[in-house]
């Protein structure tokens, strides 16, 4: 009776991951910088694949645990809080991208004077027609947004297992079709990402939101692997909802960068 549970709190039990993931993590940045400056990427492999096993592990507990009732739902809340605070942090990692290109586009500098003189975009910069696959890719990415929404409402409020699976299959392949325009894109681009600041903030901004297409897309594939072996609920399905918040963020991102970067700034 003394070591009865009598809380809404799940007391993790000890657990190596935290400490594999911070060494993983220490590998793959150590081997980072060897990479720069012998262009020896072993050990930069090494760490990555450790962190990707750490990833795994953990998350397979944490799903483990949810399936056996440990996320009750004060537990529950603190997981949602903790993933919008991720949110945020993204927001503010987007953020800096989106003044440095609009500050370079508003105040552009020559380049021996502080002056503003310069023009934007810089002078032989051949930027993309946002009319074209640039608006392809919007409404894709948009269709795939709405796909998993339709999963999310038929879990939580339908019960329907088949409509989610359904709808989280077509934001999965909207969201692969969304990175092969996007590589298409980048193969036939008149400017590179060293050289000026255009190619430097452009590569960097719709980059980046590129590798969060990828995670968002492979985060929603696993929470459709789990719907087809049954673990979600109209009660349970955090890591579901977290998986759609993540895919809206990065469906809002585009509309910004598209917006501000293929249609202001071009």
């Amino acid at each position: 009776m003394a070591h009865e549970k009598n809380h809404d709190y799940h007391i993790l039990p000890p657990s190596l991951w935290p400490l594999l993931g911070s060494v993983a993590a220490f590998i793959m940045l150590f081997g980072a910088v060897i990479y720069f400056h012998t262009d020896s990427p072993w050990m930069l492999l090494i760490g990555f694949i450790g962190v990707l096993y750490v990833m795994f592990g953990w998350w397979s507990d944490v799903v483990q645990e949810g399936q056996i009732g440990d996320h009750t739902p004060v537990v529950k809340i603190g997981l949602r809080y903790g993933f919008i605070l991720f949110i945020m942090s993204e927001v503010m990692f987007f953020a800096a991208w989106f003044w440095s290109f609009f500050k370079h586009a508003m105040y552009p500098m020559g380049e021996n004077s502080p002056r503003v003189d310069g023009i934007w975009p810089p002078a032989g910069i051949e930027t993309f027609d946002p009319w074209h696959l640039p608006l392809i890719n919007t409404l894709i990415l948009l269709c795939s947004g709405a796909a998993a929404t339709w999963a999310h409402h038929a879990i939580a409020h339908e019960n329907n297992r088949k409509d989610m699976i359904n709808g989280l299959a077509i934001a999965v392949a909207l969201g692969l079709i969304f990175t092969v325009f996007q590589a298409y894109e980048y193969s036939h681009a008149a400017f590179g990402f060293s050289g000026n600041i255009y190619g430097a903030n452009f590569f960097m901004a719709t980059g980046f939101h590129g590798f969060h297409v990828v995670v968002g897309t492979i985060f929603l594939f696993v929470c459709m692997l789990r719907a087809m072996k049954g673990h979600f609920t109209p009660e349970a399905h955090v890591g579901f909802e977290a998986a759609a918040w993540y895919w809206h963020f990065v469906d809002v991102v585009w509309l910004f960068l598209f917006a501000a970067v293929y249609v202001w700034g071009g």
